[in-house]
């Protein structure tokens, strides 16, 4: 009889690490029928929820990054990292993978560094354009590192890197036939166009009070908004949903739908989101976070702005830069056109598939 294959998957923090990671399972999962599975995070972050709701067991350990200033949690910081690394051990020892491979974030440096000292096949998958400091460090001892844009291989040894891109919901790869079905399902007027406004998994303070600010103006010209806000700041924006053309959500279930019905999009440049956008097709306009890591949103954004794929605004420039920008975008149906074939070319839309095939040679 042939022995079950095992895998632990491990990343979390941000929908950005968690969707990737569960992508990849299923995938593992519809090829290998028997196959185990074992989910790693970190304790308190959403995959916690998330990766259960998929249908997933999960393990959480107590980790978490250091932060940019003093405070109490890097004090704590070796505590974490010695923990997280011993139950990583017992994790792995009780489990026996087959393969552990990892999505991001800091629960999923420990599970691949006890991995990959074990001498268990461990595979990286980097979704941004600038990788994070957990990847960095592990690189040297994984067996395979698969990325989203070119020019990684100056963080990463050539030899093991394999563009592939990220994993995305496979609902978005047919969203050209959807647009009824989501002009009706958010109960829009067909003969305006719609603005799509998404701020990541958690939502975006910076992108939400320029809503606010500027849904008048928005209006004037004519656009109805299906704004997602976060499920943080939806108290807050909700009473925007009696203005007559605005749908406010805390957070939307579905986003085919929703890039569907969209002729314009804002949001940030997550390496997620900026993969979607890609399959999607639709004129964008990035809003980088400048509170993240190494500023990498700025980097994946300038990855598809290099490429003419799309337009960029930083959170300093929107006082001044944002109406002109928009009027003149949703009001120049050729650059639309324009913006549109160049983000939708950029796309990598097998990427899920590659990254299994690439596991499977670590099998």
């Amino acid at each position: 009889m042939e022995k079950k294959l095992k895998f632990i998957i491990s990343g979390g923090g941000t929908g950005g690490h968690i969707y990737p990671a569960i992508a990849i399972a299923n995938e593992l999962k519809y090829r290998f029928h028997d196959a185990e599975f074992l989910f790693v995070g970190a304790k308190d972050k959403m995959e916690m929820q998330k990766v259960p709701q998929a249908g997933y067991n999960i393990k959480g350990l107590w980790v978490s990054g250091i932060q940019r200033k003093i405070t109490l949690q890097n004090a704590m910081f070796p505590f974490k990292l010695v923990s997280s690394l011993w139950n990583s051990y017992r994790i792995i020892k009780q489990f026996k993978p087959d393969v552990v491979i990892g999505t991001g974030g800091f629960a999923s440096g420990a599970v691949l560094k006890v991995a990959s000292l074990l001498g268990i096949p461990t595979l990286i998958q980097e979704q941004n354009s600038y990788p994070g400091i957990t990847n960095k460090l592990l690189a040297k001892k994984a067996n395979a590192i698969c990325v989203a844009y070119e020019g990684l291989d100056n963080f990463f040894p050539k030899e093991k890197v394999i563009i592939t891109g990220n994993p995305v919901r496979q609902d978005l790869l047919d969203i050209d036939d959807k647009r009824l079905q989501g002009l009706t399902y958010f109960e829009l007027d067909s003969t305006k166009r719609t603005l799509l406004v998404l701020g990541g998994s958690l939502g975006a303070r910076r992108i939400n009070q320029l809503l606010a600010k500027e849904i008048d103006f928005l209006l004037e010209l004519g656009v109805q908004i299906i704004w997602q806000c976060g499920k943080l700041y939806f108290d807050e924006y909700n009473h925007f949903n009696k203005k007559e053309n605005v749908h406010v959500f805390a957070f939307i279930d579905k986003m085919d739908f929703a890039y569907a019905a969209a002729d314009v999009i804002i949001s940030r440049s997550g390496a997620s989101s900026v993969s979607e956008l890609c399959i999607v097709g639709k004129p964008t306009i990035f809003i980088p976070s400048p509170n993240v890591s190494e500023d990498h949103q700025t980097k994946n954004a300038k990855a598809i702005l290099d490429k003419k794929g799309a337009i960029l605004l930083k959170e300093k420039d929107l006082d001044s830069d944002f109406r002109k920008v928009f009027a003149d975008l949703i009001s120049n149906d050729e650059k639309q056109a324009k913006l549109s074939k160049k983000i939708h070319k950029l796309a990598l839309p097998n990427a899920t598939n590659q990254i299994v095939d690439e596991i499977e040679k670590l099998l």
